[in-house]
């Protein structure tokens, strides 16, 4: 009997179960693909490249975790609020409150069962994809790597299930603390109207002090660094709260005063019905915002830090590679590569002190970047002065900074020390030591070279160990490639984890506007039995619905582009595409604010005559 009642609840509801259905399955393949990354030690093992990305996915996994958990709690709790009428008539039927528990316990084992089927499903099918897009960039075999991974499906099947037991208990404390008068007349509550007063201007006051503050540290971030985000993690949110309780019931007070705006069409209903409705709505439209923020900000942070790879390496050294001592198989690789400038230097080691041809120095003179910071990678002079007469470790002697940092950047692998001299040619020849040269070459593209950089690197390192030496290749690429693994894993977590901030966040707030709609029936019944068209209301509700969305979006936006200066002292672009966490914000809140116009018009309105 309790299995058909659920069967029929459930599907007199059935829209409202897919949109929350919707929200899990997103949530759970996305928790499922981060636990493939972080608990796969043999995978993690097998590509060192990307070892970083374990604690990458660990931290996601917990932000996605926590938001999932309020996420579960706030949309069962939508759904009871939509069917405590239907839980009221059965225990006036005769029905106890301990079956009415068990009912609420099967339906929402039967959307845990559901989601956490579809969702493995569906993130067993992005972890392939995944996996193929992290292979293809940093283009290497990911060995070890389980799409279906058994220990990362058991886990997030406990995980969710646990979350699903810790909401029906909770929901049926709720069901345990109302009586049947409660139930039966929940949506029948009056609403009350925010106050203003002091107050309100209080808050107003603290909350643009807060806000200010939390902005002040966002721009100046790469000066305040670490007690700049501390403090910007605590006062935008406060701030943020107290704007948003405070300033928008005054917003509304303020744009119902204006007779010549109000008095046109349907506006006076729209505006009185948000004047009530506000009040209600201020913590949850702040907290939408945050999420927003947090959402956008992380699918902008890994595109931010994708695209610091090739600056980290650019800004490491002006020159593409770097090769002492070519042999045959690396002359053939070097000369296959169109250079836009190549080198060529000869040097001599002798009691660790590296010796230099002034002659050569002064006819193949070097670029450098203009200044010695990652801020300024893209800007190459040519060294004009002459070359140092003189020794890099002579207390006495203080050698132009240009030629200095050029040479101690061509101080072999495998030379632990980075001291040099300039010599004429004769004082070159006369040194007993072996001759050496080093190549040096500079292409036009950097990234078009990948697989002759990573095959350089490959030979120069065979040399080293052929040399017993414990040293390992330095390079330009092998730099690209160690922020590349990390930035790899970034990004995806960035972009997944903020689709699905973006998805959950979108759906809470349409839940929280689609509880207060059974309240609103009468009043619009009341409007058409009066003579107002039914077009005329959906026009109403589509305004009405669309500043509540527009509010909490135009902040979180607010918050994204100030705040994306967070990442200002550790990468050179932080607004690297930021268009595009923009659009796909707005595509997604675009769908989830129709969906909501369509079921709150399908709530409320009568059907069509």
């Amino acid at each position: 009997m309790l299995i058909q009642l659920a069967v029929s609840g459930m599907r007199s509801k059935l829209k409202d179960y897919i949109v929350l259905l919707a929200g899990l399955v997103m949530s759970i393949a996305i928790f499922y693909m981060f636990q493939t990354m972080a608990w796969n030690t043999g995978f993690i093992k097998e590509n060192a490249v990307i070892n970083s990305i374990r604690l990458v996915y660990g931290v996601g996994s917990f932000l996605l975790a926590l938001v999932t958990f309020f996420y579960i709690l706030y949309a069962n709790g939508f759904l009871l609020s939509l069917r405590q009428r239907e839980f009221g008539l059965y225990m006036m039927l005769g029905a106890r409150k301990e079956k009415i528990g068990r009912l609420m316990l099967i339906e929402t084992i039967v959307v845990g069962v559901c989601s956490l089927v579809i969702g493995t499903v569906l993130g067993v099918l992005l972890s392939v994809v995944v996996g193929h897009l992290m292979s293809n960039i940093l283009e290497i075999e990911l060995s070890g790597y389980y799409p279906l991974y058994w220990p990362a499906v058991l886990f997030t099947c406990l995980f969710f299930g646990v979350l699903f037991l810790i909401s029906a208990v909770w929901n049926r404390l709720r069901l345990a603390r109302r009586q049947v008068l409660q139930l039966l007349n929940g949506n029948m509550q009056a609403d009350r109207p925010a106050r203003g007063g002091a107050a309100r201007v209080l808050m107003t006051i603290a909350g643009c002090i807060s806000l200010g503050i939390g902005y002040f540290c966002l721009v100046f971030m790469e000066q305040l660094r670490e007690l700049g985000l501390l403090t910007a993690t605590v006062m935008t949110p406060l701030g943020t709260y107290l704007l948003f309780m405070a300033l928008l019931p005054a917003l509304l007070d303020r744009l119902k005063k204006n007779e010549k705006r109000m008095l046109r069409g349907m506006k006076s209903f729209t505006f009185g019905q948000l004047s009530f409705r506000i009040h209600g709505l201020t913590k949850m439209l702040a907290t939408v915002a945050m999420l927003i923020a947090l959402g956008a900000g992380a699918i902008a942070g890994g595109l931010a830090f994708m695209n610091n790879a090739l600056v980290a390496a650019e800004s490491s050294s002006v020159y593409d590679t770097q090769v002492h001592n070519p042999n045959q198989e690396q002359l053939r690789l070097l000369n296959s590569i169109t250079f836009t400038e190549r080198l060529e230097y000869h040097y001599k080691v002798d009691h660790e002190m590296l010796y230099f041809v002034q002659e050569e120095l002064e006819s193949q003179r070097p670029l450098i970047k203009e200044e010695y910071n990652s801020k300024s990678w893209n800007r190459l002079i040519r060294i004009q002065g002459p070359p140092p007469a003189g020794s890099s470790w002579n207390g006495d002697y203080s050698p132009d900074p240009q030629w200095n940092q050029f040479l101690l950047d061509m101080t072999p692998n495998d030379q632990p020390y980075g001291e040099y001299r300039v010599v004429n040619k004769q004082q070159f020849e006369e040194l007993a030591s072996k001759e050496q040269r080093i190549v040096l070459g500079k292409t036009a593209d950097f990234l078009s070279y990948k697989a002759k950089w990573r095959e350089l690197d490959r030979l120069e390192q065979e040399k080293l160990d052929a040399a017993q030496s414990n040293w390992t290749v330095y390079s330009k690429f092998s730099i690209y490639e160690n922020y590349l693994g990390i930035a790899s894993g970034t990004v995806f977590m960035g972009f997944f984890l903020g689709i699905a901030f973006l998805t959950m966040m979108a759906s809470c707030l349409m839940f929280k506007i689609l509880t207060g709609a059974a309240k609103d029936i009468q009043r619009y019944q009341m409007l058409r039995k009066i003579g107002v068209r039914r077009e005329r209301l959906a026009g109403s509700i589509r305004h009405e619905l669309l500043l509540v969305f527009l509010f909490p979006g135009l902040a979180g936006l607010s918050h994204v582009l100030v705040g994306m200066n967070l990442f200002s002292f550790i990468l050179v672009e932080p607004y690297y595409r930021i268009w595009v966490p923009v659009a796909i914000f707005t595509m997604i809140y675009s769908v989830y604010y129709l969906i909501t116009v369509n079921l709150y018009q399908r709530i409320v309105l009568p059907g069509k005559e």
